[in-house]
């Protein structure tokens, strides 16, 4: 068996892609998302790649189910079981407003996803050392389990205890018991996926895993099924959200650690991929059917958080940071008063944008592509799908030209206008908000919907290349093809560096070594084929948030302090005399697999003719003009091309302007130019 598969579900389409290591031939297609039986769509994705299950060594599954649940508040029952006496930790947090709402008089802080009467105290502590000063009270975790199941009807409970972080004895208790008492409710434990201290944060945390645990334990089984009644029978993986994969077993038991599983894949591809080009610092811009995704890779590898935020929850786990905003092909384009805006509001795959003509009436930035002439409505998705041309435009007049008095391709171009605004905001906040200059990156243009936007989004942002990789509306699920399998362990333990010797650090990093070892072994790779990264968090006194230090290598503690004191001043712009102190130590275990690779192609002289020409609206002219129209295939290494052109490939359009032109470089990569960066 030398065939690996990966499939991605977006919000409109599922993405399939197949690796073959011995020929080391890539095949791609795409699938209709299904929203009430998502494993349906992965199958149909499968069946029509062509791959046989029987002869496949690896499957990779990229999924928004968690993420979706969160999102829509569908997610299942859930109820806390905490220490006595702080039941209301959850709903208190640290009583702070949201940054966007600061000045909002009318703010009102979010419902909660777990309601007073489903949170419940026992008797039993430990001290900040993890020492026990009152034991654990059996019959009072029988009582609240019984009360949270049987008279609350929960379906997952979360168990946080006061400095488990130190020592998860008392919760490990906890979830033995209830789950003796209770097998078939799904029990999160807060040590089990972080062990970090902040007690409001770790709660937090499981009581999202709890949340979503029992739809992605049954979502998961469910097509574990199915591809096993269709003869799969090896590794089945799932993307986790700080980059990396993990088996479907460490993700049923854990799944908070796939919450943005879909968007991880295209990021793992890009810095592979960008670290293969000499492209090490990458704005990558993943626009699908949904949403658009944000995320800047520096020195070859994405910005990881391990203190990120969903839906006003803080999450205690790696993730990458990616701004995600509601700006993809089905955002919905809509009026309020006189004032044009898009999304959040998706179409969705059912009914999606009105071109696709399955009932949708309101317009979307697909239908505007349509309108201004990027998208062909004869050879969507390589002509597996007519679109409505007339009906887009029909709608886009009736619902928002009208209104404003104004034409079609007004409107349309205002849609596009409203698009770039808001990615522009959300860019911003990764790069110039954290002292980064866009304009000293690249772009990579993924996704859907990305090839068409992305070249107008560098144009109005001054960056001075464009990246559209091969494949690059199934780019996500290439990506989880370059996954490697990654585990992260942490240990919290607060010292001041002058207080530590390098033994102290050294020892810890020995135990973490310790059991990302037995972890990776047990999933069957041989030691020669583990990583283990080393990173310390450190602060100095008084501060409360930390910065990220390299830890691999390190002789001596002065040299730690030197680092830390070089990643201060990077990040800040200053360093302090203050004493730094060391708040976290982690390891990340990665376990290498083999990978795609990027073929080289001979460069050709010459440029091939245009198979066609249509009129579309030219943003650098500010007019509708003839674009040149060319097949992605007959584009091969050294040839170039002068906009407006459009560049078809069988599941995306490629756009780019008057004033830009684009390059084939020596991997068969579209490299866009030009525009207001020149």
């Amino acid at each position: 068996m030398t065939e690996r598969l990966a499939v991605d579900i977006g919000g409109t389409f599922v993405d399939a892609i197949t690796f073959d290591r011995s020929t080391r031939d890539v095949t791609v297609e795409k699938a209709s998302t299904t929203p009430d039986e998502p494993e349906s769509g992965v199958l149909s994705s499968i069946e029509k790649v062509g791959t046989t299950l029987e002869d496949t060594e690896a499957f990779v599954h990229g999924t928004t189910l968690g993420l979706n649940a969160v999102l829509e508040r569908e997610g299942a029952a859930t109820g806390i079981i905490t220490n006595e006496g702080f039941k209301d930790v959850y709903e208190i947090g640290r009583t702070n407003v949201e940054r966007e709402s600061m000045y909002d008089i009318r703010y009102q802080k979010p419902e909660s996803i777990v309601a007073r009467r489903r949170r419940v105290g026992v008797p039993g502590r430990l001290n900040a050392n993890g020492k026990e000063v009152e034991p654990l009270d059996d019959d009072a975790i029988r009582d609240a389990a019984a009360q949270l199941i049987e008279d609350q009807d929960v379906d997952g409970i979360a168990v946080c205890f006061l400095h488990s972080y130190r020592n998860p004895a008392h919760e490990r208790e906890a979830a033995r018991i209830v789950r003796e008492a209770y097998p078939d409710v799904s029990v999160s434990i807060s040590s089990d996926i972080t062990r970090e201290y902040r007690e409001y944060e770790r709660t937090s945390t499981a009581v999202m895993d709890a949340y979503i645990k029992p739809i992605f334990e049954t979502y998961i089984d469910s097509l574990d099924s199915e591809l096993t009644d269709e003869g799969f029978n090896a590794p089945f993986f799932v993307t986790r959200s700080g980059g990396g994969t993990l088996t479907a077993d460490s993700a049923t038991d854990a799944p908070v650690h796939t919450i943005l599983s879909g968007p991880a894949g295209g990021l793992i591809g890009a810095s592979n991929v960008g670290r293969e080009t000499g492209r090490d610092d990458l704005i990558t811009v993943d626009m699908g059917g949904t949403s658009l995704d944000a995320c800047v890779i520096e020195d070859g590898t994405p910005a990881v958080k391990y203190d990120s935020r969903l839906e006003h929850q803080p999450l205690m786990i790696p993730v990458y940071d990616i701004r995600t905003i509601g700006a993809g092909g089905g955002s919905i384009a809509w009026l309020d008063g006189e004032l044009l805006k898009v999304g959040p509001q998706s179409a969705g795959a059912d009914p999606g944008p009105v071109a696709y003509g399955h009932g949708g009436t309101e317009p979307t930035v697909t239908d505007a592509a349509v309108a201004l002439g990027y998208i062909d409505p004869d050879d969507f998705l390589g002509g597996d799908m007519e679109l409505d041309a007339d009906g887009a435009k029909a709608a886009i007049d009736k619902t928002l030209a009208e209104p404003l008095d104004s034409s079609v391709t007004d409107v349309s171009r205002g849609v596009f206008d409203v698009t770039l605004a808001n990615t522009v905001g959300a860019i911003r906040e990764i790069t110039i908000e954290k002292g980064l200059d866009p304009r000293e990156f690249s772009m990579m243009a993924f996704g859907g919907a990305g090839p068409m936007f992305v070249p107008l989004l560098a144009r109005e942002m001054g960056v001075e290349e464009v990246v559209v990789p091969r494949a690059p509306s199934v780019f996500s699920a290439l990506g989880m093809l370059m996954a490697d399998v990654v585990y992260d362990f942490a240990r919290t333990n607060i010292e001041a560096l002058i207080d530590l010797e390098l033994s102290d650090l050294e020892t810890t990093f020995d135990e973490l070594d310790t059991e990302a070892l037995e972890t990776l072994t047990d999933e069957g790779f041989e030691e020669d084929e583990v990583d283990l990264e080393h990173t310390l968090e450190m602060r100095y006194l008084g501060q409360e948030h930390t910065v990220e230090v390299d830890a691999n290598g390190i002789e001596t503690i002065d040299e730690v302090s030197d680092r830390f004191e070089d990643k201060h001043e990077d990040r800040y712009g200053h360093a302090m005399d203050d004493p730094p102190e060391v708040v976290h130590q982690r390891v990340r275990a990665i376990g290498r697999n083999d990978k795609p690779p990027l073929e080289r192609e001979e460069p050709v002289d010459g440029t091939p003719e245009p198979i066609g020409s249509r009129e579309a609206y030219c943003f650098a002219a500010d007019e509708r003009t003839a674009f040149d129209v060319y097949d992605r295939s007959d584009l091969r290494s050294g040839i170039s091309v002068d906009g407006p052109a459009v560049v078809r490939e069988p599941t995306t359009t490629i756009v780019f302007h008057s004033d830009q032109a684009a390059t084939v470089d020596e991997y068969g990569q579209l490299v866009i130019s030009g525009g207001d960066a020149q």
